[in-house]
């Protein structure tokens, strides 16, 4: 990065106790273990000054070595369960690590074809948007527009966002909506620290582009439906 550029802390967290796919974040992928493929995208993103892997165990800090992330340190029991949420992990990385970031990148192994090309857009538009937090999202489909999803009431009834049952019947009435994609999140490190989230009350969505695949592997299911992405995109065998 150039001279005066925002300094931006890179974190992939990686636990070992995963178990909808158990130890998902070594399991092979297309011929490497899934954590690589993230590492890959962090070490070409150009906006990133440093990546750091946080992990608890010590197979998977080997494996981010070798694939040439920094693991400075081996992350608490405590903030490595299903209980510990990403927000604690992140505040944990920043207090332990010297240096004064302006904004932190996560970056879960759990979506592993994001392009550094969405790692570097995210980032930029945090700065350039004044943001106080940015993700990477992707539009809702029609038929899940938040103004035609309908919640049960305690009555037992159903009821729209905005409090009434009749909704918008023409698909052209309905507005932007959007979902995080999961694939890129980036705080500002005073947003984190200060208000304890990873988004603040300025937050803004980075879209993926057309060509960019989107992620999420939590189980088996997903983790076939990686597979057979690579199969049809010609990715490694």
């Amino acid at each position: 990065m150039s001279a005066g550029a925002p300094r931006v802390l890179g974190l992939i967290p990686a636990r070992g106790g995963s178990k909808g796919i158990p130890r998902k974040n070594i399991r092979p992928l297309g011929g490497r273990p899934l954590l690589a493929w993230t590492a890959e995208c962090a070490l070409a993103a150009q906006t990133l000054t440093r990546v750091v892997l946080s992990t608890d165990d010590e197979e998977i800090a080997e494996v981010g070595r070798a694939h040439g992330l920094e693991v400075p340190f081996l992350r608490p029991p405590e903030l490595a369960t299903d209980a510990a949420g990403s927000l604690a992990v992140v505040i944990h990385a920043v207090r332990a690590l010297s240096g004064d970031f302006d904004a932190v990148c996560l970056l879960q192994p759990t979506d592993p074809f994001r392009p550094a090309a969405l790692v570097d857009r995210c980032v930029t538009t945090l700065f350039e948007r004044g943001a106080s937090g940015v993700v990477s999202v992707l539009p809702v489909p029609t038929r899940y527009h938040p103004d035609w999803v309908y919640r049960p009431t305690e009555e037992g009834g159903l009821r729209l966002a905005d409090g009434t049952t009749a909704p918008v019947t023409r698909r052209q009435e309905l507005g932007p909506a959007f979902i995080r994609s999961g694939a890129v999140y980036v705080t500002r490190t005073d947003t984190l620290l200060t208000d304890e989230t990873l988004y603040g009350d300025r937050l803004v969505g980075v879209p993926h582009e057309a060509n960019e695949a989107a992620f999420n592997l939590d189980t088996m299911d997903d983790w076939r439906a990686a597979e057979a992405h690579l199969a049809s995109a010609g990715g490694p065998e």
